[in-house]
C-alpha cells in the first residue's frame, strides 16, 4: 500500500469501513484543510473556524457543542453507553507568522498562517469522525468517541486547561492526538512511550539600575553589561546546577535595553523559554532560576525581577495508548509504518490532558519522500496532503483498536 491511497486496504470489518470512507473523502478532506489554511485565526479568535467545524459535524448527523469562547466538543455514541469514551483532540489556532509559500490556498490573513499544521490536525479529526460515524451506523462501534477541537494551543495560558475546566474529560478514560512532523516521510507515524516533548515555560526578566553616562560606568550600574551577563551566565549556570540528564535548556528570544550610544539605560528586559525534558526538573527549575538570576544581579549591583510562568509539562505518552496507536498504524499502513521517535524540546499543551487521563501523542509524517525537510513555525512550511487521510484513518482505527489490544 502506498501513502497516496491510505484506503487501499482489504475491506474487513470496522477497519475496512474506515478505509472505504476515507477513500471516498480523500479529496474533500484536502479541500477542508485548504479552506482552514486560507482563513487562519489566532488563539482565542477561532470564531469562523469554530463555526466551520460545527457545520461539518452537523453534516455528519452529530450534535456538536460550542465552548464558551471558541472550540467544539462532540460525542459519537457507541453501542455500549456504559463504557468510558475515548477522545480525539485537534488544536485549532494559527500563528502570527506571515505565510511565505505561493500555493493557491495560501493564507488570506496578513501576518497569520497555519505554520504549525493545526489545519491538518483538524482535517484529520473531521475525517476520523466521518469514518467512525459510518462504523457506528454499521452497528460496529463498541465504545463512544469524543471529538475535542481545542482553541489556543499556541498561547499561554493554554486552551487545554480551559477545556479541562469545562469538563471536556468527564466520562473519558483515554485521549489521543496527532501532530504534524515535517521531518518524517508521509506514510509513517512516529511513536514513543513515555515523555515525547518537554516542559516549556515563558521566562521574562526585568533589570533595573541607576543608569548614567557611558563615560562614568563606575558612578552608575552598568545595566547593559549586567544584562549581557544574565543572558550568557544564567543558562550556563542552570546547566551546571541541574542534572544534565534532565535536559534543561534556557534560550533567549528577545533582549532590549537603551536607545542612545552614550547613555547607560536604567532598565532592560530579557525574554525566553525554559525547557525541561524531565517532569521533576521542571518542578525544581523555578526556584533555582530565581536564585541564580539574583546572584548575578547582585554582582553588578542591579535589581533583577524574574517572571517565570508554568507553561506546559512534558507530554508523557501512556504505553498502553501507544500500543493502541501502533496497532492502528499497522492496520492502516502496515508494520513498516510505525517509526520510533525521540523526545524533543518542543512543548505541547496536550500534556495537560495526560495529567488527568492516559493517552498518547503521535507524530504524523508530512514530508514528501525525497523532498525537502521543512520546519514547524516557519512561514514556508509545506505539508504533503496525503498525510490528512492517513492521520484520519489512524485515529479512527485507534478508536476500534482500543478494545482489541
Amino acid at each position: 500500500m502506498t501513502p497516496a491511497d491510505p484506503a487501499a486496504h482489504p475491506a474487513l470489518g470496522p477497519d475496512g469501513l474506515i478505509m472505504s470512507v476515507l477513500r471516498e473523502k480523500q479529496q474533500s478532506l484536502r479541500e477542508v484543510r485548504r479552506h482552514l489554511h486560507r482563513y487562519p485565526e489566532l488563539s482565542h479568535e477561532e470564531h469562523a473556524t469554530t463555526e466551520y467545524v460545527i457545520e461539518h459535524l452537523h453534516a455528519l448527523g452529530l450534535e456538536p457543542v460550542r465552548m464558551p469562547r471558541t472550540g467544539v466538543i462532540c460525542d459519537i455514541p457507541g453501542e455500549k453507553s456504559e463504557l468510558p469514551l475515548i477522545a480525539l483532540r485537534a488544536d485549532m489556532d494559527a500563528l502570527g507568522i506571515p505565510e511565505l509559500s505561493t500555493v493557491p490556498f495560501r493564507s488570506t490573513v496578513d501576518g497569520v498562517s497555519h505554520s504549525c499544521g493545526h489545519d491538518v490536525h483538524m482535517s484529520a479529526v473531521l475525517g476520523a469522525a466521518a469514518a467512525v460515524v459510518r462504523v457506528r451506523e454499521a452497528g460496529l462501534l463498541t465504545r463512544g468517541v469524543r471529538l475535542v477541537f481545542q482553541p489556543s494551543e499556541e498561547k499561554h495560558p493554554c486552551g487545554a486547561l480551559e477545556l479541562i475546566g469545562e469538563g471536556v474529560l468527564d466520562g473519558v478514560d483515554s485521549i489521543l492526538a496527532l501532530h504534524c512532523d515535517p521531518g518524517v516521510d508521509v506514510g509513517h507515524v512516529g511513536l514513543k512511550s513515555g515523555p515525547i516533548t518537554s516542559a516549556t515555560d515563558p521566562v521574562s526578566i526585568t533589570v533595573r539600575g541607576a543608569g548614567g553616562h557611558t563615560s562614568r560606568p563606575h558612578l552608575s550600574q552598568d545595566l547593559v553589561y549586567a544584562l549581557g551577563s544574565l543572558a550568557t551566565q544564567l543558562p550556563a549556570a542552570l546547566g551546571r546546577r541541574m542534572d544534565p540528564r534532565s535536559g534543561v535548556n534556557l534560550t533567549w528570544g528577545s533582549i532590549h535595553a537603551g536607545s542612545a550610544f552614550n547613555a547607560i539605560p536604567s532598565r532592560g528586559h530579557l525574554e525566553g523559554s525554559l525547557r525541561c525534558l524531565d517532569h521533576d526538573a521542571w518542578d525544581r527549575a523555578e526556584d533555582l532560576l530565581v536564585e541564580i538570576a539574583g546572584e548575578i544581579g547582585r554582582t553588578w549591583g542591579v535589581d533583577v525581577q524574574v517572571s517565570h510562568d508554568r507553561g506546559v509539562p512534558p507530554v508523557a505518552n501512556d504505553p498502553d495508548s501507544v500500543t493502541v496507536l501502533a496497532a492502528a498504524v499497522a492496520a492502516v499502513l502496515g508494520e513498516d509504518g510505525v517509526d520510533p521517535t525521540a523526545q524533543s524540546l518542543g512543548g505541547e499543551d496536550f500534556a495537560w490532558y495526560l495529567e488527568k487521563v492516559p493517552g498518547a501523542l503521535a507524530r504524523l509524517g508530512t514530508r514528501t519522500p525525497g523532498g525537502r525537510t521543512y520546519d514547524l513555525h516557519m512561514g514556508d512550511l509545506m505539508i504533503d496532503e496525503r498525510a490528512i487521510g492517513i492521520g484520519a484513518a489512524v485515529l479512527a482505527s485507534a478508536c476500534i483498536q482500543r478494545d482489541l489490544v
